[in-house]
């Protein structure tokens, strides 16, 4: 049930919108894994299968999930900010603002989902991640990737020129390369 692979095509980092994109599409398919687990853990209890599955939730938004979210808070935002016009400054302040607070909100929701899946991963039975704590977080993931995807990335596509992007790009691998 839980050992789908949960790998995607990576774009690279001459392409960092794609990266963000692909980004989105790995963390829809390990939040649902969340909402799995949780789903999982209720019925059978923390075997092997939750345990593993936990790590693996656990491992992704520890790294992938915190450099996504530091890509777009550390580099992409500020790099939209800079370069919106006049017309669209209020705009893009106001979407970042959003997002922002969005990442503040997501941050959250991870918490005590987090403990709950260290929980598991320790293989403590029981019901250390709620489902209605996995639905939310999901809720909120889900949500908050529509607006990335319909309104940040369109408008990173259409202000950002090739050198941003290269910056962007570069910062984003420099970030990955650090750890």
């Amino acid at each position: 049930m839980m050992k789908e692979l949960l790998l995607t095509p990576t774009a690279g980092f001459d392409s960092p919108l794609e990266v963000l994109h692909a980004c989105h599409e790995r963390i829809t398919r390990h939040y649902e894994l969340i909402v799995r687990i949780a789903g999982h853990v209720v019925e059978h209890g923390a075997d092997d299968e939750a345990r593993e599955a936990a790590r693996t939730a656990l491992r992704f938004f520890a790294v992938a999930g915190r450099n996504h979210h530091l890509d777009e808070e550390e580099d992409l935002f500020p790099a939209l900010v800079a370069v919106a016009s006049s017309e669209s400054a209020e705009t893009v302040r106001s979407l970042v603002a959003r997002l922002r607070y969005e990442h503040e909100t997501l941050d959250a929701l991870w918490a005590p989902v987090r403990e709950g899946l260290e929980a598991i991963a320790g293989g403590l039975d029981g019901a250390p991640v709620t489902p209605a704590d996995a639905g939310r977080l999901a809720q909120a993931y889900a949500q908050h990737i529509a607006q990335e995807e319909g309104l940040l990335i369109p408008l990173a596509r259409h202000l950002l020129g090739a050198a941003e992007l290269e910056r962007l790009g570069r910062s984003m691998e420099a970030r990955r390369r650090a750890k």
